[in-house]
């Protein structure tokens, strides 16, 4: 396990490209088992989750060729589905969330998987009811078996249907797409996810010979077609680095250039930086965060406090929040953060608060910060981290305090972010890796 030792209260300065989206990566390397031709994916991050989903294709029989640093090349006509069940299998799919998005793929081309439990973030519950029950709208028949703690699906021929997510679920929207495209007949999804990455999913389906309208919708219809052909694909900036570097430049008083954004892709995001007092510029479609002693959050119009809160595409992503969290502790002001998708993704406050940031949880799901507008600056600590996000919002934190801070359990941030350390040390930081 290894650690980050970092020298914080340094301003930065320069220039930063975003990595490939680690969600939607995700997403397209599940797909790229819908065909037997070859697939080119590029702009792939080098991250763990990453790394451990092609680990985990090539292990069932793709073929995977590094074509440059960042561009891979995937063939799968050698499926072998007996590794579905072996504890090699059982292992990597623990390691990650994104690994239950193999189930669609695999029972829409071959009628039959087994699917462990997957691992990721412990932020609270991650129900897979959208989609089994999904899944199941198709034609599916399911099983558990106790003994090995795995899911067992079959089906000869899946049938399109109507089907009404009861969560507009990303992971759950994507799985029941991509079970959808290769059954036979018409399918409608309701309440289905619509974020960009969601969106590129689909894109890159049609490109396969694939016949899905409703992109960008809530209502997705698909009709089921008996093939997929190859394709290339690229994958677009990450918006949660995106976010977490304006968040870095706002929290240590610097100027930093984020290049290649697809500011169009970002929704609210940017919007609901500058309520917190964040300067922004837009120059082509690279994001300047100006240089700033300090920055005061808005109320309301009508004058209340300003709550921040997650919700389903166009909304803010919940993956954003710790990161908000962490830049209003600096603020003039007060604002709410409210986290409505998940119970546990707050408790890290903690460690915040023995930094010297106000903070009042008020309980699982929402948390008052009252801004210190930089008179009581954070104090450097050793902390652990919890989670992707809440790592690396405690790091921003560390860099913004004065003194030597110490982050412990950094793996959970190299599952999001890739060197981190190195590229942000380009800036001006001062950040070392440690065993």
């Amino acid at each position: 396990m290894s650690s980050f030792v970092i020298e914080g209260g340094r301003q930065l300065k320069g220039e930063i490209t975003p990595q490939g989206a680690k969600n939607e990566a995700l997403q397209i390397l599940c797909a790229t088992l819908l065909s037997s031709e070859k697939i080119i994916i590029s702009n792939l991050p080098d991250i763990i989750d990453v790394n451990v989903l092609i680990e985990l294709l090539k292990y069932i029989g793709v073929d995977v060729k590094k074509i440059n640093k960042n561009k891979y090349s995937f063939e799968s006509k050698n499926i072998k589905i007996k590794n579905l069940g072996s504890e090699k299998y059982n292992k990597l799919a623990n390691k990650i969330r994104g690994s239950i998005m193999l189930l669609g793929p695999i029972l829409g081309r071959f009628g039959i998987a087994k699917i462990y439990k997957p691992g990721g973030d412990k932020i609270g519950r991650r129900r897979l009811d959208t989609h089994f029950k999904g899944i199941e709208s198709l034609g599916a028949k399911s099983s558990y078996d106790e003994k090995t703690k795995s899911f067992h699906f079959k089906c000869k021929q899946l049938k399109g249907n109507y089907i009404l997510l009861e969560e507009a679920s990303v992971t759950g929207t994507a799985n029941v797409i991509m079970a959808a495209v290769l059954a036979k007949g018409k399918t409608e999804i309701y309440n289905a996810a619509c974020e960009p990455y969601l969106q590129q999913l689909c894109l890159m389906l049609n490109n396969m010979g694939a016949q899905i309208k409703g992109i960008g919708s809530n209502l997705i219809t698909i009709e089921g077609v008996k093939k997929l052909s190859g394709c290339s694909h690229k994958i677009l900036p990450d918006m949660i680095e995106i976010g977490s570097f304006i968040g870095l430049a706002a929290m240590t008083k610097s100027e930093i250039t984020i290049k290649n954004v697809q500011y169009k892709k970002l929704g609210i995001i940017p919007e609901t930086f500058k309520k917190l007092g964040i300067k922004i510029k837009v120059e082509d479609d690279n994001i300047k965060v100006l240089k700033q002693k300090s920055y005061k959050i808005k109320n309301f119009i009508d004058g209340s406090i300003l709550t921040i809160s997650d919700a389903p595409w166009p909304g803010l992503t919940p993956d954003l929040l710790s990161i908000i969290l962490v830049v209003a502790t600096q603020a003039k002001g007060s604002v709410l953060i409210h986290q409505k998708m998940f119970e546990s993704r707050l408790f890290f406050v903690d460690k915040l608060i023995d930094m010297g940031a106000k903070i009042i949880l008020c309980d699982p799901h929402r948390a008052t910060v009252i801004g210190l507008n930089r008179k009581n600056e954070l104090k450097a600590t050793k902390m652990s981290s919890p989670d992707i996000r809440a790592g690396v919002s405690l790091l921003i934190a560390a860099l913004s305090a004065k003194g030597t801070s110490i982050i412990h359990n950094i793996d959970q941030i190299d599952r999001g972010y890739n060197n981190i350390e190195k590229r942000l040390n380009k800036l001006g930081a001062k950040i070392k890796r440690q065993k």
